[in-house]
């Protein structure tokens, strides 16, 4: 074939291979699998696939930085800004008590996380036995969660071994980078004062350590959002294969940590555009080429959607039957309007930076759009911030025609920190249209101000971490973890993934009931120290009646016995029992065999009976 003739578009090798690649990613992503297949694909290949494009980032961010980093003299940097940063950072962090703050997330990413350890597949663990000292993953299910947060978890864990509190480590170490990445953003906006701005408001934000002292995959969301903002401007910058690989790979991996932040790649595919545009070619580099197939995953994990209705959490509320309706919007706005505006004592906002950061929105907006008619003059930053800024209202738009996006909300409201986000952007990018510097330090003085006046108070009290039963249970029910000075016992409780993560023997109550038989024989034969059960009661505030809770009731068959107790939340009551014995009627199933057998004193007798014995035991477990 002569490529001579062909269109210019199609002469560029690199181009074709990204269409193709693209092409070839949509079948393998939309057509070309069942959806059990795809859930397969996605637990044997999720992990690696994660993996290759991490790697490739960190290789591409390592060649697009490294002049700069190498240019540089650690003599020579601004440790003012650093010792700003560490400050922060350590306010987000030292008032909060390190633990799982919303469960129906962050068990099932610590979950996630042990599989990918263990086997380095993709599945969340749901029961789970010690072996004979080997703890073993019996029965799992895929999650919907993306998986880029619980990969990075993973990774400490192979580095410094399996613990559940790696996940926290995690966040912790994200704090401190989310900040030096706003302070970064804040100085390319407007200056150094502007970067100490932006991290004094977020260090004022309660929201914030709420998260940053949990297992959960917020931190992680804030940071490749900036990450890959800054990423757009050195692309804008620099105009070549390293940059761009580092911007759409960070791009890649962002859309990977919550579900809604693949509005990003909007902003992203604008700004690769533009750039070709001015530039008058296409540049492609081979990570670039590769990337629609390091995506594959995504969409074959989001059949999960069609295949379980209640993915979409639409049972949690009553009312809906839509996720998503134009409908809900003046109802979320006004849930918006109470949580940004509401006192400190009754959410985990921060009054200096909703006032200060609405305020600046409009301004933000009209400049906006005054400079995306003329990108061309502006800055490297302005270009990529403005691109973004659409980002940020489609994130915040999504949110208010979602049916749960009440931003008052005790489970909702960690999903106004993108928002958050956006109104810091705005501040920054508002400040450099006044030019007095007064403005910017009177600014910082009222955002300290209002660290120290609202924002640790409200932190120290963390009132708004009470009003969520599950997060109290999860802590309640890990101090009893720490208390046991063994752990081969079996606990019986619907969030049996909490103590499966915790490496201890579990099941789910469903499960209990249905393999009665065999709880029976690991009873009578003394598998477990203990056997223990876990129901939560409502109490009935005119009788004091306990009810138990849907789905915790295991029969009049299990006889239990209460250990410890404990109202966490004005009518309920946790409760924590030992199986004592499993009855039929008024014969006790697991009464200890009176019968009495010889031991066989052939040796070779012995080990068949102790391999049968071993082949029943796994089959018999519960």
């Amino acid at each position: 074939m002569n490529f001579s003739s062909l269109p210019p578009w199609a002469q560029n090798h690199r181009l074709v291979g990204f269409v193709l690649s693209a092409l070839l990613a949509i079948f393998l992503g939309f057509v070309a699998f069942s959806d059990n297949v795809a859930i397969i694909f996605v637990s044997k290949a999720g992990f690696w696939m994660v993996l290759v494009a991490f790697a490739l980032f960190l290789h591409a961010l390592w060649q697009t930085l490294r002049v700069d980093w190498q240019g540089g003299n650690w003599r020579q940097w601004d440790w003012i800004s650093v010792g700003v940063v560490g400050l922060g950072g350590t306010v987000l962090l030292v008032h909060e008590t390190f633990g799982f703050k919303i469960v129906m997330d962050e068990i099932l990413l610590l979950g996630t996380s042990m599989a990918m350890h263990f086997d380095k597949t993709v599945h969340t663990p749901v029961r789970g036995s010690d072996i004979q000292g080997v703890y073993v993953i019996l029965d799992g299910m895929m999650d919907k969660r993306p998986l880029f947060f619980p990969f990075l978890v993973s990774l400490v864990h192979d580095l410094t071994g399996y613990r559940p509190a790696n996940a926290f480590v995690v966040n912790g170490a994200l704090t401190f980078v989310f900040l030096g990445l706003i302070n970064t953003l804040g100085r390319k906006l407007a200056g150094r004062w502007a970067g100490w701005l932006g991290v004094a408001l977020f260090a004022g934000l309660p929201l914030l350590a709420h998260n940053a002292t949990g297992g959960g995959f917020e931190l992680l969301n804030l940071v490749m959002i900036v990450a890959t903002l800054l990423l757009g401007a050195n692309w804008v910058e620099k105009r070549d294969g390293p940059a761009l690989s580092a911007f759409c790979l960070s791009a890649l991996l962002l859309a990977q940590v919550r579900y809604e932040s693949v509005i990003y790649l909007g902003p992203v595919v604008l700004l690769v555009l533009w750039v070709w545009y001015r530039e008058g070619r296409v540049i492609l580099s081979w990570p670039v080429v590769l990337a629609p197939l390091l995506m594959v995953h995504y969409p074959l994990q989001h059949r999960i959607f069609d295949m379980r209705a209640s993915a979409w959490e639409l049972g949690s509320k009553t009312g809906f039957e839509t996720p998503f309706s134009i409908s809900y919007l003046p109802v979320n706005l006004q849930h918006a309007f109470d949580f940004f505006f509401a006192k400190p004592s009754d959410q985990p906002n921060s009054i200096v930076l909703s006032v200060v950061g609405w305020l600046a929105v409009p301004f933000f907006a009209l400049l906006v759009s005054k400079r995306l008619r003329a990108l061309a003059k502006e800055t490297p930053i302005i270009v990529a911030t403005s691109l973004f800024a659409l980002g940020f209202a489609a994130q915040f738009a999504l949110m208010m025609v979602y049916f749960w996006g009440q931003f008052d909300d005790v489970v909702i409201r960690r999903l106004s920190l993108p928002t958050h986000l956006g109104l810091v952007v705005a501040v920054l990018t508002v400040l450099p249209q006044f030019t007095h510097a007064a403005v910017v330090r009177t600014l910082l003085a009222v955002a300290s101000l209002g660290l120290v006046a609202s924002g640790v108070p409200s932190m120290a009290a963390h009132a708004y971490s009470q009003q969520y039963l599950p997060g109290r249970e999860t802590a309640w029910r890990r101090v009893f973890i720490a208390e046991q000075p063994r752990r081969d016992y079996l606990v019986i409780d619907n969030d049996s993934i909490l103590w499966v993560a915790h490496q201890i023997s579990a099941t789910p109550i469903i499960q209990a009931i249905k393999n009665r038989d065999k709880l029976v024989w690991n009873m009578r034969n003394r598998t477990y120290a203990d056997i223990f059960v876990f129901q939560r009661y409502l109490i009935d505030p005119q009788t004091g009646a306990k009810t138990l809770r849907e789905g915790d009731d295991l029969g009049p068959a299990f006889v239990l016995e209460t250990v410890r107790e404990e109202r966490l939340e004005t009518l309920t009551l946790s409760r924590l029992s030992r199986l004592k014995e499993i009855r039929e009627g008024d014969v006790s199933l697991t009464a200890p065999d009176p019968a009495t057998r010889e031991v066989p004193k052939d040796r070779a007798e012995i080990e068949k009976l102790r391999r049968a014995y071993l082949e029943n035991f796994v089959k018999m477990l519960p």
